[in-house]
């Protein structure tokens, strides 16, 4: 799929084949000029015998100069590479556990997640990101952690450090004991252990939608945790900490076997990430597990609420987690407030309101950092955006949005300056806002912008709309639509972009305006879940001291079209403003270390001494 989308997309570019070579150079200050020798593309820092201009120097100040930059060896790229600039040999991608926090923890504990997913190994959406953010938060703040994770066939091993088997255990599943593999290996600082059935439980080229069923696997993949615990280490950590409804089963095995067996001293908390997946279970395929599936079918346990009165009446993992949890989490307190008013499991979080709460996500500071990012052709921070400026262009040049060799003196051409950019990184799922994304780019192109959609689609139909849309928009000078997945080219994207679009009819949390506002990215955002928590708009009085971007409510176009006007205004018209939120964004600190002192909060109030 993604090879067949970027031949669709490279073919029509071959205007040429030329690059750009960025010599390497000092530039300390305003008093050095960048000269362009059109013949051979080649751009060198000189010595200027006298100051800039007047009106150079004020259009520097208000941009932000493009000198003053360590640039080193820069080859600009173009469409008609062979190879997609986003796609060529990267320094290693290994990252160490974020800097110490500021306080360690007094009373450490020892804390397993158990999990469908870990970035970057294992990573289909936020989820991954999640899960080694806070696990990495909390490593540096003290505490024990390790994460227990499926063993993948697509996992990529050259990415985890020290992989050796440690064990060979049984776990149960449908009236047998399957032999099963235990792995140790440590990636991006993190202790994980990785289970490996004999079965052909996560077999395939992707996490998801292997040929095995995927319900009966993570049902699998719960007990097996539990009996690698109990049956292989005698692990009794302080918190075992379970994630979505693939993990919702094991709340339910460890209260109604395993606590009744040798493991006494965890207790369980459930982070639920998007209410929108519930994890459908049949009560015999709920049964393969070693539980009587018959027990749970009831309004206080775990049926599905919707399936009452028909025949048969299901189960919801998701919500026998909830009611078996000692804790539960949701990803902001936005979304926490809006589950509780609408959806078929607000009556058992009501329930069980004494036990549940909202705590916003963070985003890995270490693996998001302009400073330091290793996909960027040039780094930027909050004090020096300037190379802010460079990543636009280069970004421009590779997806032929900006024309070669029109580099003007001073500064990168002004194309740069005047089409504000606006990235869409995203699942392209209804949950998003599909329609508003569509919309976007019709608007984004009216007020005279460029815009980059980078997604992959689960559906068929919604994919081959979008296909359309790129053999319609992606040979002009405008919009580019890349229907795939690319961590390395969505670093770059966030660095380039004036501004992220997240459109979403409702979002748990998002991690996309946090990540862009930490590359200068200005959201534009709905008012929905986590969203709301972390963007607050520029031109709201009541909120003027934490405005940070442009907000809307309303789920048509009009209402996107109205913060994209404003927007674009303020990019235009009010440089110096401008210049004050993308520092002001920059400088939000949305750390996973800020973050999880409220998990280990809870953490505590939940642990128990044996």
């Amino acid at each position: 799929m993604e090879c067949a989308v970027v031949g669709k997309f490279f073919s029509p570019f071959f205007s040429s084949s030329r690059s750009v070579v960025v010599e390497k150079r000092k530039l300390p200050s305003l008093h050095k000029k960048i000269k362009f020798c059109s013949s051979k593309f080649k751009m060198k820092a000189i010595q200027a015998e006298t100051h800039l201009s007047q009106e150079a120097e004020l259009q520097a100040e208000k941009r932000g100069s493009s000198t003053g930059v360590g640039v080193g060896e820069l080859i600009w790229p173009s469409p008609s590479d062979g190879t997609p600039f986003w796609k060529k040999d990267f320094p290693s991608s290994g990252v160490s556990p974020e800097a110490p926090a500021d306080v360690k923890d007094s009373d450490p504990k020892h804390i397993i997640h158990v999990t469908a997913e870990m970035a970057p190994i294992a990573k289909v959406g936020g989820l991954g990101d999640v899960v080694t953010g806070l696990a990495r938060a909390c490593l540096s703040r003290g505490h024990t952690v390790d994460i227990m994770l499926p063993f993948y066939e697509c996992i990529q091993k050259q990415h985890v450090k020290d992989l050796t088997v440690i064990t060979k255990y049984n776990s149960y599943h449908d009236g047998n004991w399957v032999p099963t593999n235990a792995y140790r290996g440590v990636v991006s600082g993190i202790p994980v252990i990785f289970i490996e059935p004999s079965n052909q439980f996560f077999k395939g080229q992707y996490v998801y939608g292997g040929s095995f069923n995927e319900l009966e696997a993570y049902l699998f993949f719960s007990r097996a945790c539990l009996e690698w615990m109990q049956q292989v280490t005698s692990t009794q950590p302080d918190i075992i900490h379970v994630h979505e409804w693939q993990t919702g089963a094991l709340p339910l095995l460890y209260w109604d076997i395993y606590h009744h067996l040798s493991l006494k001293k965890p207790r369980i908390v459930l982070t639920i990430h998007n209410m929108e997946h519930y994890g459908e279970c049949s009560k015999e395929q709920l049964s393969k597990s070693g539980l009587e599936g018959s027990v749970y079918a009831s309004i206080d346990k775990a049926v599905d609420d919707r399936t009452i009165g028909h025949n048969p009446e299901r189960l919801s993992l998701l919500k026998g987690g909830i009611v078996y949890s000692n804790a539960v989490v949701t990803v902001s307190p936005t979304y926490l407030k809006e589950t509780l008013c609408t959806g078929w499991l607000a009556s058992t979080l009501l329930r069980n309101r004494d036990k549940y709460y909202g705590i916003l996500n963070g985003i890995d500071t270490t693996m998001w950092n302009p400073a330091t990012d290793i996909f960027l052709p040039v780094k930027f921070n909050d004090q020096k955006p300037e190379g802010k400026k460079f990543c636009k262009y280069y970004v421009q040049r590779g997806l032929g949005l900006a024309s070669e060799g029109t580099q003007d003196g001073n500064h990168v051409p002004d194309i740069t300056y005047k089409a504000p950019l606006v990235v869409c990184i995203t699942r392209l799922v209804p949950q998003k806002g599909l329609h508003l994304i569509s919309h976007a780019i019709k608007c984004i192109e009216e007020l005279g912008g460029q815009m980059v959609i980078l997604g992959k689609a689960s559906d068929v139909q919604v994919e081959t709309e979008f296909e359309c849309l790129a053999k319609l928009h992606n040979q002009g000078p405008c919009i580019r639509i890349l229907l795939m997945f690319s961590e390395e080219l969505s670093h770059m994207l966030y660095a380039a972009a004036d501004m992220v679009l997240v459109p979403s009819i409702y979002e748990p949390c998002g991690l996309t305006q946090m990540i862009g506002m930490r590359y200068g990215a200005v959201p534009v955002v709905r008012k929905t879940g986590g969203l709301a928590d972390t963007v607050f708009d520029m031109d709201d009085q009541s909120n003027h001291n934490r405005a940070n971007g442009f907000v809307f409510e309303g789920i048509d176009e009009g209402s996107l079209n109205c913060a994209l006007d404003r927007a674009f205004m303020y990019y235009r018209e009010k440089p110096d403003e401008w210049n004050g939120i993308l520092k002001k964004v920059m400088e939000v600190d949305n750390s996973w270390n800020n973050t999880a002192g409220k998990y280990v909060e809870l953490y505590n109030s939940k642990s128990v001494r044996l």
